[in-house]
């Protein structure tokens, strides 16, 4: 029997950054069914012309799911309360992203210690395309 190990992170320390395949086309068609966000410029580059862009851009919500993936290796510790994200670019096919985060404090809940993130997302140019924060319950034993 395994037991999980207790996480005690203190504020400063990072979380191991996460470096994804580049994004695809696929991706955005997949995201487009599996959100119900069918808006041309994310999936017809025809239509991402007509309004501007160099080409189909990525969902903002997409980007800031695979943000989230930071904390999937603790979600049997506990869970994400929050999170707050701010879009400062755009994410196109065959864009490279990096995730990563920072604790930036933990105060006592009533079901356990609440951390709070600043987390973000750069593309392989190192260019910031989102940054938030995130609150992460970790449950008390």
């Amino acid at each position: 029997m395994t037991t999980k190990a207790p996480i005690s992170w203190k504020p400063g320390d990072e979380l191991p950054s996460i470096t994804l395949p580049p994004v695809t086309r696929l991706d955005l068609i997949k995201y487009a069914g599996a959100s119900g966000d069918f808006n041309p410029i994310h999936t017809i580059d025809e239509e991402a012309a007509r309004a501007g862009l160099s080409g189909v851009i990525a969902h903002g919500m997409l980007t800031m799911a695979v943000m989230g993936r930071l904390f999937s290796p603790y979600l049997e510790h506990g869970f994400i309360k929050g999170f707050q994200t701010r879009f400062t670019g755009m994410v196109l096919v065959g864009d490279v992203l990096t995730v990563g985060g920072k604790v930036l404090g933990v105060e006592s809940a009533e079901q356990g210690d609440l951390y709070s993130f600043d987390v973000f997302t750069r593309n392989q140019k190192g260019e910031t395309v989102a940054s938030g924060k995130v609150e992460f319950l970790v449950y008390r034993d």
